[in-house]
């Protein structure tokens, strides 16, 4: 975890924008010692977005099992997931 004044972004805002870059991580800026934003590259936000979409359906898939309601079958949900997976790691677009 990087944590920066938030004073750095104008002063240095392609230090910064590199720093984020290169470790896929956010970093955090303060404001008079407190917590004040996060800022992160495109890429990983994109990626990040991605998986708590996944989460989100994984989620609601296992709350219809729980509740007894009818899903898929196996080989549709690895067909499925197997989509799903390929959206968040590569960016394509689910066929089904």
């Amino acid at each position: 975890m990087q944590i920066k004044p938030s004073a750095s972004i104008r002063q240095k805002y392609n230090e910064i924008a590199a720093l984020c870059k290169s470790t896929g991580e956010p970093v955090y800026l303060t404001k008079n010692g407190e917590g004040d934003l996060v800022v992160m590259d495109i890429e990983s936000f994109t990626r990040r977005e991605r998986m708590l979409k996944l989460r989100e359906e994984l989620l609601a898939v296992e709350e219809d099992r729980l509740a007894g309601r009818v899903g898929c079958m196996p080989d549709e949900l690895d067909s499925y997931l197997d989509s799903i997976i390929d959206e968040v790691e590569y960016g394509k677009k689910s066929t089904l």
